[in-house]
């Protein structure tokens, strides 16, 4: 009887290490935005190829809209291991003390996706992620999302229409000289706040790339979009380095491999995403858009010109020169 009693304890046992052994290793991906921003497309679509290369040994969870932790949140669970990935933008790792990624808040500093791909796809931008290894953070790849421009309840044609505006930006140093080169007053909020804010009047306006404004309905409560792309927004997709570096060395590599796929797609539907939801805005009847005339444009760059030289410590003056060098741009020349 013992002896079947043992018999039968290691025949389940073996069946619940196997069961174990075939269990798919899980990967919850949070993120702060829509399902329909080209960020949380391009999620699922790694979620899907995931699945698809691994042969279902990794199962992505995607969490969009903050279903699981608030932008003032998730880095901090990541970090502890509560998730294993997100894709925040680059302005969260200034208050991780890793500032350099507040170079991209600098106002102008890429004239367009090209430029700007010489960076994140560049050595530069790959110096850049491993800079975040020492707080317990594998960077991935660079999601581009857009170009952001500025929404308000009253006309913005110059950079005095926004003088005394309260802005919502995110947190950071940076983006806070940007508001006050134009006489705004920056307003740090969450992403997930940023609706109410602008409806309730806590906020007057704000700025973000076309797709966020329209999928988060911004451009209900906003009467005017001025199309100045005058910042970057873009993304880094993160995982926690102790859960990557434990995976398998085949499903790392078949992750990564889907990541890079993600990659491309998520680059590639980044402008056509804002630009669709452009033509919804438009079509909303709600915001009128203006685009700014060439001199119009220049004003604008001539007014934030200034930050370059005033942040230029905060980021190190040398990863801005080299940034400069690539892209061609000269804050001195406006």
């Amino acid at each position: 009887m013992k002896v079947r009693k043992l018999l039968v304890g290691l025949v389940a046992a073996t069946f619940s290490a196997i069961a174990l052994a075939q269990a798919p290793i899980v990967i919850k991906f949070s993120h702060v935005v829509a399902a329909d921003t080209p960020k949380g497309k391009a999620s699922e679509f790694f979620a899907k190829k995931a699945a698809e290369l691994t042969k279902g040994k990794a199962k992505v969870e995607v969490y969009a809209n903050s279903a699981l932790y608030k932008d003032k949140e998730e880095m901090e669970a990541l970090q502890l291991g509560a998730v294993q990935m997100l894709a925040p933008s680059l302005a969260k790792f200034g208050p991780l003390g890793v500032k350099e990624f507040e170079a991209f808040d600098f106002p102008y500093i890429f004239d367009d996706t090209a430029d700007l791909h010489k960076i994140t796809q560049g050595p530069i931008g790959a110096a850049m992620l491993a800079k975040l290894e020492p707080k317990g953070i594998k960077g991935l790849a660079f999601w581009d999302n857009g170009f952001k421009s500025f929404s308000a309840n009253t006309p913005i044609k110059t950079p005095a229409d926004l003088k005394g505006k309260k802005l919502r930006i995110q947190s950071s140093k940076v983006l806070e000289e940007q508001i006050r080169s134009v006489g705004g007053l920056p307003q740090v909020m969450a992403f997930s706040e940023v609706y109410q804010a602008l409806q309730t009047g806590v906020v007057d306006g704000t700025e973000n790339p076309i797709s966020n404004l329209f999928t988060q309905k911004m451009h209900e409560v906003q009467k005017h979009l001025t199309l100045t792309n005058h910042g970057y927004l873009g993304y880094a997709v993160i995982v926690n380095k102790k859960f990557w570096e434990g995976l398998p060395a085949d499903v790392r590599g078949q992750l990564e491999a889907a990541m890079k796929e993600a990659t491309a797609y998520a680059n590639k539907i980044a402008q056509e995403e804002n630009d669709h939801a452009l033509e919804g805005v438009k079509k909303s009847g709600k915001t009128a858009v203006y685009v700014p005339t060439k001199d119009e444009r220049l004003a604008f760059k001539k007014a934030m010109a200034p930050v370059h030289a005033k942040m230029a410590d905060r980021v190190g003056k040398d990863l801005l020169q080299s940034i400069y060098k690539e892209t061609g741009f000269d804050p001195n020349k406006l």
